[in-house]
């Protein structure tokens, strides 16, 4: 810890009312741990539609949705989105639209996507969000096929026939394709059409019919194997979350709350966790067209300098993205910090590095340490499942289950593997009850095959932390087990900043290697080079082979391994890699996750030349 950190870790935290937080162990004979919150789930309604219309009458003059259009800003307020959204219901009603024949888009987060989904809510009628890239980074399109057959969607949508033309193509799909451009000029159904269709008696007989086993949504995750799988979220998994997310999180209340998101809706972080909370909340939301990628952050940096957020979501790329502009710029930093109350990461784990420099932001703007957490969940838990909703003062604790979730733990290994009840799970996957077996065990707890281990192992309530998946483990020749989740996230740190995420090998070999993906951002903040919003960053392959950059990637991993000799935290070898990761190829998900496995069978030529007998030059030998 540096100095800077030291400072931060002595101020006071800003001030935040979390649920009181606990839960029942109990053990059983075979050493299976299980864990509930001590808190009861309370009360809510199980349908996404009328949660939209609570939200409509609660604050129909609230901001629900903004998104850039060019200069201006193009807002809606509830009470103008709800006659859309009933329109577009009633649109869909009048196809015969129906969970086997549900709505497919395919087009990024908007205003008009959000409509869209709201109306199939209302419906009663399953939409199911698509990854982007499936449709404009693939080169044959074999994901997007495989998920069109298996939906056999009734209505595809897309914000602009033009660059989605050969996806729609590729489907050879008989759906009718709605756009609100048709660029391409397929003869697609215009939006602002299906907005002016006369809403009557079905819309308001659809809402009243929708409940907790109402499909609302299919989400799709490619897991391990490559193969998207749809899971099935209903209305009921989807409310019960939020309520969940209510009684651990009671200062959500306390004044109105302000997102800006760019988490694609296709995921369940933004398209559930997100999203759903502004509904809940009767919040608003900034549709932020930026991502955590060089060319597109400084669009993320603008938009919260202009709407700064009262919580703020993101995954650890994400921050690491945003890092070096908060530190560097006053206006950004004070603007993002004014009025934030939660920052809070999910989707992977979070370095400690960027922990204590957000730490560092806050402290030096506003004089306390805005609070950090995180959970744990999946697509398949809603996906809440569980928090910590205590104050924190280092990464990884993901806390305690929530109200209504049993979590059982089963020793695997020198590992716990960790399994979910409760009625924020999903039943399944559709049309295939092979995998949705699969995943259940014979108490009907979820198994992800993710790890976790406790905080304190003499006191529950401190909660639990990832502890790594399972499957990405291996072993090395000398028989030892190399956890990838810990070495992964403890080299990122030691690199810092440069390094934004690495792949771990050495299965099978002697020693533990990487292979790095750069942070362009960090690495010229490393060298002296002048970085503004507006600039670009420098080539990768010249960061990979510039010599600083290199010398320090050596010189803090030696120093990792001074401090970690076991040979199943040292590491050996290190490759800087000259591209990015590769949605297209699974190695990572629009949110910013690593595939291991994947992105290491991709890799193997560059894995080759890590364990090569003398390594070429571009291989750091770390000492």
């Amino acid at each position: 810890m540096n100095q800077h950190s030291r400072l931060a870790a002595a101020a006071p935290y800003r001030p935040i009312t979390f649920a009181p937080a606990g839960a029942k162990r109990t053990i059983d004979p075979d050493g299976t741990i299980r864990l509930i919150c001590t808190a009861e789930l309370g009360p809510y309604d199980p349908s996404l539609a009328r949660l939209f219309r609570a939200a409509v009458d609660a604050r129909p003059g609230r901001v629900f949705l903004a998104e850039r259009a060019a200069e201006a800003w193009r807002k809606l307020t509830y009470e103008q989105a709800r006659p859309k959204v009933d329109a577009l219901a009633a649109a869909l009603l009048s196809r015969g639209l129906s969970p086997l024949r549900p709505v497919m888009i395919l087009s990024a987060n908007a205003i008009d996507h959000a409509l869209l989904m709201l109306a199939a809510y209302t419906a009663g009628i399953p939409v199911a969000p698509i990854s982007v890239a499936y449709s404009l980074q693939s080169n044959d399109f074999a994901k997007l096929k495989h998920i069109a057959a298996l939906l056999e969607p009734g209505l595809i949508y897309v914000a602009d026939t033009a660059p989605f033309a050969k996806a729609l193509a590729a489907i050879g799909h008989n759906a009718e394709i709605a756009a609100s451009r048709d660029g391409a000029g397929l003869g697609a159904t215009l939006f602002e059409d299906l907005v002016r269709t006369p809403a009557g008696p079905a819309v308001e007989k659809a809402v009243a019919a929708s409940g907790a086993d109402t499909i609302a949504k299919f989400l799709f995750t490619s897991g391990s194997t490559g193969v998207p799988k749809g899971v099935i979220n209903t209305h009921g998994m989807l409310t019960a979350n939020q309520q969940q997310a209510v009684q651990i999180w009671p200062f959500m209340a306390e004044q109105p709350l302000a997102l800006v998101d760019w988490l694609p809706w296709n995921h369940t972080f933004g398209g559930n966790h997100n999203f759903n909370m502004v509904l809940r909340h009767a919040g608003s939301l900034v549709i932020d067209g930026g991502r955590p990628l060089p060319a597109m952050v400084g669009e993320t940096v603008r938009n919260l300098t202009e709407h700064p957020p009262t919580i703020y979501f993101n995954v650890p790329a994400g921050y690491a993205a945003l890092l070096p502009h908060l530190e560097r710029d006053e206006t950004f930093a004070c603007a993002f910090f004014s009025d934030l109350r939660l920052i809070f990461y999910a989707g992977a784990a979070l370095p400690q590095d960027l922990w204590e420099r957000l730490e560092a932001v806050s402290v030096r703007v506003t004089g306390k340490r805005v609070p950090m957490s995180s959970s744990w969940g999946t697509t398949e838990t809603a996906p809440l499942a569980t928090a910590a909703h205590f104050l924190l003062d280092r990464a990884g604790n993901v806390g305690l289950p929530v109200p209504g979730v049993e979590m059982k733990l089963v020793p695997s290994g020198n590992k716990l593997e960790i399994r979910v009840r409760g009625p924020n799970i999903t039943p399944g996957y559709w049309k295939r009850p092979d995998l949705t077996a699969a995943a259940f065990d014979e108490e009907g707890f979820y198994s992800p095959g993710d790890a976790v281990r406790f905080c304190d192992e003499n006191d529950c309530q401190q909660g639990v932390m990832f502890d790594g998946r399972l499957a990405e483990d291996f072993k090395l020749t000398t028989g030892t087990w190399v956890h990838v989740g810990a070495l992964r996230i403890g080299a990122l740190a030691a690199s810092s900043p440069v390094l934004q995420d690495a792949i771990v090998a050495g299965a099978d070999r002697e020693y533990v290697s990487l292979l790095c993906w750069l942070n362009p951002a960090g690495c010229q903040k490393l060298i002296g080079a002048d970085l503004t919003k507006d600039s670009s960053p420098a080539a990768l392959p010249e960061l990979a082979r510039h010599s600083v950059i290199r010398e320090h990637v050596r010189r803090s991993l030696a120093g990792w391994n001074a401090a970690h000799p076991g040979s199943s935290e040292r590491i050996a070898r290190v490759l800087l890699l000259s591209d990015t990761p590769s949605i297209d190829a699974n190695e990572i998900t629009d949110k910013g996750y690593i595939n291991q496995r994947l992105a290491l069978e991709r890799r193997a030529a560059d894995v080759a030349r890590l364990y090569a007998p003398v390594p070429d030059p571009d291989v750091i030998v770390v000492s």
